[in-house]
């Protein structure tokens, strides 16, 4: 993999990590505050969602090896 191409998925997965963090963040507070239970399952799934990407990137960057 070219160093540009690891560059460009390195950048990706810090995005992903941020946008996991700031889903998570919102669905505590949507917990706290007592908020509709199907809107914070929604929430949970979309976060779910942006976790399974980021392993496939992590995956790409550091493959496993078979030794």
């Amino acid at each position: 993999m070219a160093d540009q191409e690891q560059a460009a998925l390195r950048l990706q997965t810090a995005k992903l990590r941020q946008d996991h963090a700031d889903f998570d963040a919102a669905i505590e507070a949507m917990e706290a505050f007592g908020c509709d239970k199907l809107r914070i399952q929604r929430m949970k799934k979309k976060k779910l969602m942006i976790k399974d990407r980021l392993q496939e990137l992590e995956d790409q960057i550091i493959p496993d090896i078979i030794a």
